[in-house]
């Protein structure tokens, strides 16, 4: 089968097009693959898997009978946070078609249908307990402590990976990605509280929640005013370190409100000077940091919390309220500056900014 071709401009929005152009031409035969069953790696994933590469890098795929006469196609993101907003956004332009179910991400299961079997051992409403962890400093991070009742510490990496897995298929591919800041898996005999049932977990994740929304729904912070500190260093190898953070925001009372953090990293030529950039380099950098900015203003809940410029690298941070925009508007960043930096970036939950601490002015 050919591949859809890209044309100019190449946008999302037209990959998107073409690649459900392209499906819809072959979607009887694609059906008829899935509903026999026999060569589904051979005759649908080896297919599917460059056309949506085309589009872009980081969609995973499911597929099956969804009923006798549908077949369903799950995209993916695989737990990666930058990617869930490009995947919803290629379903929403799926066509529709009789003979197909077309689904975002893996949705959450009943839990009395979700068993998974890993390496000998069960994951399910017999083996998994849990309860919370309440650390007074981050009152309202969800840590779970997740108790199986098999646990060794020889087994301990394949138990918190059959954890992690279960967790997904109970709650859905979002929830699980967006729900919970910390997990760990331990045995009955190291737990330090009363062990709740694991079916009762997807309504404490609810409540907690609410609860957050409500204590956070709508708080903004304009930047306009705020104070900034410059912190200098040199390193063991001489090279210098120069950031410039907002101070207020990194003392500010209400971080878990924007929790999550966005780090982008642009590498350039810091050789012979201390790993700091030329001049043409710094004021492309500046330059993308305004653009940058612009695109993700305070008054919309992204706060630019500063930069750090060192060992040939300038990293620029943000605080969020959340990751869909920002991963478009990065993505973007990506091909607009292509030519000139070579621009990554990093989205995690980090509710506190524990990843600034280095930063506090004691």
């Amino acid at each position: 089968m050919t591949l859809p071709q890209t044309s100019a401009p190449d946008t999302l929005a037209l990959r998107y097009a073409e690649f459900w152009h392209w499906f819809s031409q072959h979607e009887r035969s694609f059906f008829h693959v899935v509903k026999a069953g026999e060569r589904v790696p051979e005759d649908f994933f080896e297919v599917l898997s460059p056309a949506l590469d085309r589009v872009k890098e980081g969609f995973y795929m499911q597929t099956g009978m969804f009923d006798d006469d549908t077949a369903e196609l799950i995209i993916s993101a695989e737990g990666a946070i930058e990617n869930i907003g490009f995947v919803e956004e290629l379903i929403h332009a799926a066509p529709a078609l009789a003979s197909w179910k077309f689904t975002a991400l893996k949705t959450a299961t009943d839990i009395a249908d979700t068993t998974i079997t890993m390496a000998g051992f069960e994951f399910n409403t017999d083996t998994l307990t849990f309860y919370s962890n309440v650390v007074a400093a981050y009152p309202d991070e969800i840590d779970l402590v997740v108790v199986h009742q098999d646990y060794t510490e020889e087994h301990h990496a394949t138990l918190s990976n059959g954890v992690y897995v279960f967790l997904e298929t109970y709650l859905g591919e979002l929830d699980f990605a967006t729900s919970i800041d910390q997990i760990t898996v331990m045995g009955a005999a190291e737990a330090k509280q009363p062990l709740v049932p694991i079916e009762k977990l997807k309504d404490f994740l609810l409540w907690r929640q609410k609860e957050f929304v409500e204590k956070y729904e709508g708080l903004r912070h304009q930047t306009d005013e705020d104070t900034y500190a410059t912190f200098e260093a040199e390193r063991e190898s001489g090279n210098r370190l120069v950031a410039i953070m907002n101070t207020d925001l990194l003392a500010w009372d209400a971080k878990a409100s924007h929790p999550w953090v966005v780090v982008v990293a642009v590498p350039y030529d810091g050789t012979d000077r201390a790993g700091m950039p030329d001049e043409t380099t710094y004021a492309l950098l500046n330059e993308l940091e305004d653009a940058l900015i612009a695109e993700l203003p305070d008054a919309d809940g992204y706060l630019n919390l500063g930069r750090e410029t060192a060992d040939s690298q300038r990293e620029i941070y943000f605080a969020c309220q959340n990751f869909r925009k920002p991963s478009k508007v990065l993505y973007d960043f990506q091909t607009r500056y292509a030519d000139t930096l070579d621009v990554t970036y990093e989205i995690y939950k980090d509710k506190y900014w524990q990843s600034f601490e280095r930063f506090s002015i004691h």
